[in-house]
């Protein structure tokens, strides 16, 4: 797209206040950043999208290859049904996640199977798996889904560390919120390094697919 009619872009939108759009409470952190300058605050949320909309990918895979692993791992060790296993010993929020996710098959007129609810858990749920209270878990099953590429495990703690900073910032880019001005590359660095763990393959595929540095090197100068 030619420069000028980038720079007519932007300025239509200080003049036809987009701003009222996206919301005068949710821009006027963007004008804050930008000193009250709205044509560079329109610029910001613009890099704020892309670098959201580059953020996917690599999430994406990393999501996929997380409850997949664990999935294959937990069938093995308790059966297809594992999620109905007692000696998973599940907490209280985790048994209403798995309710939650039941109710939403129903809801769209679909049998309950170990697939479907599979697909339906949330992040939050397979990252929760990773929790203190399942250290246990961890050692006697859930270990085997995730080995360094030297061939050595990993502690839950080494798996867990990156990935609950990375649940927050999936998000955060899920609500449309801010995210440009947290440390994006190291971020994106740590979900190719977790997908790694998980399956080098979809590490190679989701860094191949990955458009994130070239979004993040057309960051505005502010």
């Amino acid at each position: 797209m030619a420069k000028l009619q980038v720079e007519n872009i932007y300025q239509k939108a200080v003049t036809e206040g987009l701003e009222h759009a996206i919301s005068l409470e949710r821009f006027q952190r963007y004008l804050d950043w930008t000193q009250g300058d709205k044509y560079r605050a329109f610029e910001l949320y613009a890099f704020n999208m892309r670098v959201s909309e580059a953020l996917y990918t690599p999430v994406h895979v990393l999501e996929i290859a997380l409850r997949n692993r664990f999935t294959a791992v937990l069938s093995d060790a308790f059966g297809e049904n594992w999620f109905t296993h007692p000696s998973l010993n599940l907490s209280e929020t985790q048994r209403q996640q798995l309710d939650n996710a039941r109710k939403d098959i129903i809801r769209e007129g679909k049998t309950v199977q170990s697939g479907r609810l599979v697909a339906a858990l949330t992040f939050g749920f397979w990252t929760s798996l990773l929790s203190p209270e399942a250290e246990n878990l961890w050692q006697q099953t859930l270990h085997k889904a995730a080995r360094q590429e030297n061939g050595k495990g990993l502690t839950r703690k080494h798996l867990s560390k990156p990935l609950l900073p990375i649940r927050v910032l999936r998000n955060r880019i899920a609500h449309h919120e801010p995210v440009w001005h947290w440390d994006l590359p190291l971020h994106h660095a740590n979900m190719l390094q977790v997908t790694a763990w998980l399956s080098p393959a979809a590490a190679k595929w989701s860094a191949y697919h990955s458009n994130f540095t070239q979004a993040w090197g057309k960051k505005p100068v502010l």
